[in-house]
């Protein structure tokens, strides 16, 4: 995909509710809480928002929504997704959600729509070719999905004058299931953006949280990560000392590391300060001898950080 900036900011612990930012992360945010970070983020040129009408169930994209009715369209890249387990029953599914995710982000069309997962896989993928064809979605992309299902999707769309566009799925520096199942390579032999989402793993490969200070306690995040922290203690000590001479934090290594994968990763930002390592991370070179002590120091940590909600890639 041309156009794009180098990192598109990430909107699932906005809002609350199920699987929303209180329940998963712990936090409870309102619009006027992220409002600022909305500003900062369009005055530092990242102005592509990804969401989904499953996160807070609708309560993230209508705090984004709120935002975005107060800039000219053409300045933000909407990126929303279909979520196949809460679907309607209707004939026309797809269609009905689309147009909640309009309402609530006052909008009429979308630049990136996807299927945020391969839950009926391929059932829903012909459905987007009447909105591509309307103009209401410009672009298409499949998240948590594997090659198989990728290229299963991709030949349904081609044969409407279509394909994928992006793909969607879990990758960082402790998940690389995507890049061991051939994803990475199909998405570059295709033209195909490969957004990477928990590439900071919620926060566990931040630099913020260690043994001495866990995740929050009680959020799903500090279920899942919390147990393993003293595992990843070598990898982000590295990581603060490859920083140090780069003037750069853990996360933003994290996430200069992503981009060094040519990935295009979303960072969660809850915080005016989170934009700001964002929009420097994009600009930090990592040597080719950095990247291989990260990667050798993550494959040590010997941790598996799959979603409940993924499939295995491979």
């Amino acid at each position: 995909m041309k156009n794009l900036p180098s990192i598109a900011l990430g909107t699932w612990s906005w809002g609350t509710g199920a699987a929303g930012g209180d329940q998963v992360f712990g936090n409870s945010l309102t619009a006027e809480n992220l409002k600022p970070v909305f500003e900062t983020a369009i005055k530092a040129g990242l102005n592509l928002w990804d969401t989904a009408a499953v996160y807070g169930m609708g309560s993230s994209e209508s705090i984004l929504g709120e935002f975005v009715r107060q800039q000219p369209r053409e300045d933000i890249i909407l990126s929303t997704k279909f979520t196949p387990q809460i679907a309607s029953a209707s004939g026309n599914a797809i269609e009905t959600m689309l147009n909640g995710s309009f309402d609530r982000l006052g909008t009429d069309y979308i630049d990136i729509y996807w299927i945020h997962n391969p839950t009926d896989a391929p059932k829903w993928v012909s459905g987007l070719i009447p909105l591509l064809k309307s103009g209401k979605v410009k672009s298409i992309g499949v998240s948590n999905h594997n090659l198989q299902q990728i290229k299963q999707a991709n030949a349904i769309l081609q044969q409407g004058g279509f394909g994928i566009s992006a793909i969607q799925n879990h990758y960082s520096l402790l998940y690389r299931s995507s890049e061991e199942a051939g994803i990475l390579d199909y998405c570059r032999e295709n033209d195909i953006t490969f957004f990477a989402y928990m590439v900071l793993e919620q926060g566990a490969l931040s630099g913020k949280y260690n043994t001495k200070n866990p995740l929050p306690e009680g959020s799903g995040r500090g279920d899942t990560y919390n147990r393993i922290l003293p595992q990843l203690e070598e990898l982000t000590n590295a990581m603060q000392e490859i920083g140090t001479g780069k003037n750069a934090s853990v996360a933003q290594l994290a996430i200069a590391w992503a981009i060094a994968k040519n990935t295009l990763p979303i960072i969660g930002v809850t915080k005016v300060a989170q934009v700001e390592d964002a929009a420097h991370a994009s600009k930090i070179i990592l040597s080719s001898e950095e990247i291989e002590r990260m990667e050798a120091l993550a494959a040590k940590a010997g941790v598996d950080t799959r979603g409940s909600w993924e499939k295995p890639m491979i």
